[in-house]
């Protein structure tokens, strides 16, 4: 039976949710440090407490949360925010459009919870079952999880602000490097994929190393095109 489409028993749907959030707590744990420096950053420019944890639980975005909040302490306007945010988050987007045939066919309850849980580590964690073993339990195990460790780390980073000094001093920011590691190695699985990350890091260091400005930007688009054409070579130029 497609459990896709089809309805399921309540025990097989918390079976199905418990065995999403399982499979994301690698990443969840991972995420932990980031979070806390969201919250502890929060605190150092200026927002309350329930701002800062507001920016977790209605945001849900790491990266657009780090910036923004930079932003909002150097006096940046509101217009500037939402329009670098929606750069930041555009590649959520393209996991939508990658997962829209398994999405669309459900209720619009389920479209929109499952969109607004929709980050980096949920669509790696979907993204390595076939598209016919998607359930929607699943998804929303591991997704809600997320959403719930991360508003709890954000929690912890907030008290520890106000206990532990200069806490975003003490690295944690690598944290988010090391989430996105976790999530792209067990991605290359093949050719064209490797060569896509090989050349967006080298570009990337290159790059830097030159401090050459929208280095991130020119780095994705060669590795994009690198792998592009790695791709269709591979098929025959």
């Amino acid at each position: 039976m497609d459990m896709t489409t089809e309805s399921i028993q309540p025990r097989s749907a918390w079976n199905l949710f418990i065995k999403g959030a399982i499979a994301m707590m690698p990443l969840s744990i991972a995420v932990l440090p980031w979070g806390i420096l969201a919250g502890s950053y929060a605190l150092d420019s200026g927002l309350s407490p329930l701002q800062g944890q507001a920016l977790s639980a209605i945001m849900f975005a790491g990266s657009a949360q780090l910036v923004s909040i930079g932003m909002f302490s150097a006096g940046a306007g509101l217009l500037s925010l939402l329009i670098t945010i929606v750069f930041i988050t555009s590649r959520h987007l393209l996991y939508s459009m990658s997962m829209r045939d398994r999405i669309s066919p459900l209720p619009l309850r389920w479209r929109v919870v499952l969109g607004f849980l929709l980050t980096d580590e949920l669509f790696a964690v979907m993204n390595q079952r076939e598209q016919k073993a998607f359930n929607r339990w699943y998804a929303l195990g591991a997704g809600l999880s997320f959403y719930l460790i991360w508003n709890l780390a954000t929690l912890a980073g907030l008290i520890a602000g106000h206990m532990i000094p200069d806490l975003n001093s003490l690295g944690l920011d690598f944290a988010i490097a090391a989430t996105f590691i976790a999530i792209v190695i067990p991605q290359v699985t093949s050719l064209p994929v490797f060569v896509t990350v090989f050349v967006a890091l080298l570009m990337s260091i290159v790059l830097n190393a030159f401090q050459v400005e929208g280095s991130l930007v020119i780095a994705s688009l060669c590795a994009m095109v690198a792998g592009y054409t790695t791709d269709r070579c591979r098929g025959g130029c």
